[in-house]
C-alpha cells in the first residue's frame, strides 16, 4: 500500500525514512514530503493516491476525503482528534489512530514553566533589562507551597501533579470520573476554583468542555489566583478571560492554545489582556516528543497492515 507523509513531523526525512525501514521491506512505498503545508489543493495532491495518509494538526475535512478514494487509515501524529472529520471518516470505513501519550513529558513540563514564569515575571524582566529600563528586578512569587487545581486528570495531569509534589504544592483536582491518586485531593469544579493559587488545564475538546472555563467560573477564583491552559484553547472563552485580566479578577494567566491556531487574527481580546503569557502553541514540541510520535505513527501503521495481511 502507498504510505504519504504529508508532512516531516518536525524531523528530518532521513530520521523518518529510518522508522519505516520496516514498512518498506513488508513492501509498503513510503513517500515523505519534506515540509508542511496547509493548501487545500496540494494536500489533496499529495494524498490522492495515499492508503495511509500521516500528518499531526492539519485540519483534514469532508472536501479532503473526498478527493482521497484510496484512503484507508489516517494515522495522526497527535492527541487530539478535533482536526479531524471523525464522522466522515466512520461513514467511509477510514481507521483514524491518534499518538497518544507522546507528549505528556513535554506538556506537563511547559505547564510548570508557565507557572514559575507568570509568578516569577520572567519574561517582563528579561523584557525591562533589555530595554534599559531599570535594574530589572519585578518581586515575584513561588510555586512552593501553593494550591494548585488541576482540570483534567489523565497521563498529563497525572504527570504534572507529580512533579508539583515535588514543589511541595497541594494538589487538588477535578476530573469526570473521580480517581484515587497519591498526593492528589480531588474535589469538585466550584471547590477546586475558589480553592486554587494556581488552576492548570488538562482536559480534551469536546461538546461538555468548550468554554469550561467562563466568566462565572472566573469569578469564582481568588483575585490572586492565576490560570494556565495548555489543553485546547475552546477550552476557556477568550473574551471572558480577556475581562477577567483587565478588571483585575484573576492575577494573572498563561495560555499556550487558542480558539484558532496561530497565527491569531488582530483583533483577539487577549492581544488587550495585562498579566497575560501566549505561547505559539509549542507545548507538544520537544525534540524528545517528535521521536517518540513517529514511533507510535509507525507502530500504528504496522498493526493495521499485520491485521490486513
Amino acid at each position: 500500500m502507498k504510505i504519504v507523509f504529508l508532512e516531516p513531523l518536525g524531523l528530518k526525512p532521513e530520521i523518518i525514512e529510518s522508522a519505516c525501514v520496516g514498512l518498506k521491506q513488508q513492501g509498503h512505498e513510503v513517500v515523505i514530503y519534506p515540509d508542511r503545508n496547509e493548501n487545500l489543493d496540494e494536500l489533496i495532491r499529495r494524498a490522492q493516491d495515499a492508503e495511509v495518509v500521516i500528518e499531526s494538526n492539519i485540519p483534514l475535512r469532508k472536501n479532503f476525503l473526498d478527493a482521497c478514494p484510496k484512503l484507508k487509515m489516517l494515522s495522526i501524529a497527535f492527541t487530539g482528534l478535533d482536526h479531524i472529520d471523525m464522522e466522515e471518516c466512520k461513514r467511509r470505513g477510514i481507521i483514524v489512530k491518534n499518538a497518544a501519550g507522546y507528549s505528556t513529558e513535554a506538556v506537563a513540563e511547559l505547564a510548570i514553566a508557565m507557572m514559575i514564569d507568570v509568578y516569577r515575571k520572567v519574561l517582563q524582566n528579561d523584557r525591562v533589562i533589555r530595554e534599559c529600563l531599570s535594574r530589572g528586578v519585578m518581586p515575584g512569587r513561588e510555586i512552593g507551597g501553593k494550591t494548585v487545581g488541576i482540570v483534567g486528570m489523565g497521563n498529563i495531569g497525572q504527570r504534572v501533579a507529580k512533579l508539583l509534589n515535588a514543589f511541595g504544592c497541594k494538589v487538588l483536582a477535578w476530573n469526570r470520573t473521580p480517581k484515587t491518586i497519591e498526593g492528589v485531593t480531588f474535589v469538585d469544579k466550584e471547590t477546586l476554583l475558589k480553592e486554587s493559587d494556581i488552576v492548570t488545564l488538562h482536559i480534551a475538546l469536546n461538546k461538555e468542555t468548550r468554554n469550561f472555563i467562563g466568566e462565572r467560573e472566573l469569578s469564582l477564583m481568588k483575585p490572586s489566583a492565576i490560570l494556565i491552559n495548555t489543553a485546547r484553547g475552546p477550552v476557556v472563552n477568550e473574551q471572558a478571560l480577556a475581562d477577567a485580566l483587565m478588571n483585575g479578577v484573576i492575577a494573572g494567566a498563561a495560555t499556550d492554545v487558542y480558539g484558532t491556531e496561530p497565527p491569531l487574527k488582530k483583533d483577539n481580546p487577549l492581544f488587550e489582556a495585562p498579566n497575560l503569557m501566549m505561547l505559539p502553541h509549542i507545548g507538544f514540541a520537544t525534540e524528545e516528543a517528535f521521536v517518540l510520535r513517529l514511533g507510535i505513527v509507525v507502530k500504528n501503521i504496522e498493526d493495521r497492515s499485520q491485521k490486513t495481511e
